[in-house]
């Protein structure tokens, strides 16, 4: 079969590496020219492409991106290893309150493996140039679809910036700006059908480098993330002694804008002692990164039982998106694309059944992850904004049976029970919800909450200290 992916970055080039090794004719069309950089570094500093700002932002390989890339794509796993890709088992997330910390069966399942997004992309990019049935095109746009008319429209290949490219599958792997709807469009099709949901938040963020023979507040590794009264900060560890800190405040909060100054985002993070303590012990290598406009959205290529189109797949962040601060959006493009690769393997002469197929898989494998992460930022929004704005906090009661992700985040400070079911959320091992009605878990987390509703907040910064690190 002969397929046109419309789109290089990650879930591209997951779904052409998987569709070549079943046998496919791949070709790779990217909007934007990625000539393969010599090494990760040089990869690193040519990262940020305005198409593509989340290239530049934190990332982590959550656990069951890893476990897919063990199982699916060896040679990739292999080759992040290569480059410096460094894994984190589960006690390196270990908080210094956690009293138990002895290993159980399974925890070798949590695995994370901390990067930076560059090196993934550099990683990925030469494992396609290599693959033969693999064809990457730099610098050609996909502007629209070619169709056949049958009972729906048939998609038989796609328009280019170049000219046209017939094809027996399209797959748009175009991102969270997908114009898919738009190309459906011109060929008669329905539209797809989206959800769409608030993340409200913005992302300002710096590269870091360790510095030689550095004494280090913690493991590198660690992945730092608190969420304050007024924004969330985070650190996050990357390849090759590389590091990121970030800074998100509420999208709407003008005070922090002045973060893109590096002196003002180094002095907001100077208010935090963990922070300021990795601050002394790294360099900047870039500035400061910023990224807003963002939405957690969910798109389905099936509306009411019926394919828009057939020969038409979507995957990646075409399909899904979510808040980036619980860096799911590489596992959700590898098993998006794992999924296309043994659906059209299962169904390869029946296009609509295909299409069916796959939509039920985002289903069962994307959908609760949008719906957790929705329920995640309503919340957190409402008690940032009743905080900072004075506006109403009005929480939905919690469910008998059930824990929140907030109280499993506390929890897991405190409870080791509960500190590997707020890490098998994030490393995605299973479905949300199946770990908040875990009976073990709500009990081991209303426990925890109740031993420790007197303990600290973590140490931030006054409003008066805040106020006058953004006014540097």
């Amino acid at each position: 079969m002969d397929i046109a992916i419309a789109g290089g970055s990650a879930a591209g080039l997951f779904a052409a590496l998987l569709l070549a090794r079943a046998g496919h004719h791949v070709v790779v069309l990217e909007r934007d020219s990625l000539e393969l950089a010599p090494d990760v570094e040089s990869a690193a500093g040519a990262a940020f492409r305005p198409s593509a700002p989340q290239i530049v932002q934190p990332h982590i390989v959550m656990a069951r991106c890893r476990q897919l890339l063990i199982e699916r794509l060896p040679d990739v796993y292999d080759g992040l290893l290569a480059a410096g890709v460094t894994e984190a088992p589960l006690w390196t997330q270990m908080p210094e309150s956690l009293s138990d910390t002895a290993a159980r069966p399974g925890d070798e399942q949590l695995t994370p493996m901390m990067t930076r997004r560059s090196t993934v992309d550099w990683v990925l990019r030469r494992a396609a140039a290599a693959e033969p049935r693999v064809t990457l095109r730099y610098g050609v746009k996909v502007t629209g679809l070619l169709a056949a008319r049958r009972q729906q429209p048939h998609v038989t290949g796609v328009r280019t910036s170049q000219g046209d490219l017939p094809a027996d599958l399209v797959v748009d792997a175009t991102g969270r700006r997908s114009p898919v709807d738009d190309w459906l469009a011109q060929i008669g099709a329905r539209a797809t059908a989206t959800q769409q949901a608030e993340c409200g938040v913005a992302y300002f963020s710096r590269h870091y480098r360790v510095r030689p023979a550095a004494d280090l507040p913690g493991l590198l590794v660690t992945r730092i993330v608190v969420a304050f009264d007024e924004f969330v900060a985070g650190k996050w560890g990357g390849d090759n002694g590389a590091a990121q800190l970030v800074v998100a405040p509420l999208a709407a909060d003008r005070r922090f804008r002045a973060l893109r100054d590096p002196e003002v985002f180094t002095a907001v993070l100077r208010t935090i002692p963990i922070y300021a303590a990795w601050l002394d012990a790294m360099d900047p290598v870039t500035g400061v990164f910023a990224m807003a406009g963002l939405h957690n959205t969910l798109r389905r290529l099936v509306v009411g039982g019926t394919p828009v189109a057939t020969g038409l797949h979507a995957i990646g962040d075409s399909v899904c998106t979510t808040n980036p601060t619980l860096g799911r959006g590489l596992a959700l493009a590898l098993s998006g694309a794992a999924d296309l690769a043994d659906t059209i393997g299962r169904h390869a002469g029946d296009p609509a059944a295909q299409a069916l197929a796959l939509d039920r898989l985002v289903g069962e494998h994307v959908l609760p992850f949008y719906e957790d992460q929705a329920a995640i930022d309503a919340a957190r929004l409402a008690v940032m904004r009743h905080t900072i704005f004075g506006a109403p906090n009005s929480q939905p009661p919690q469910p008998p049976g059930r824990v929140s992700y907030p109280q499993l985040r506390i929890a897991a400070s405190y409870d080791p029970t509960a500190f590997r079911a707020f890490w098998k959320i994030n490393g995605m091992v299973c479905p949300p919800e199946q770990v908040y009605t875990d009976p073990d878990v709500v009990a081991c987390t209303r426990e925890a909450l109740r031993q420790h509703r007197d303990a600290p907040p973590a140490a931030q910064p006054t409003r008066g200290q805040l106020l006058a690190a953004l006014a540097q």
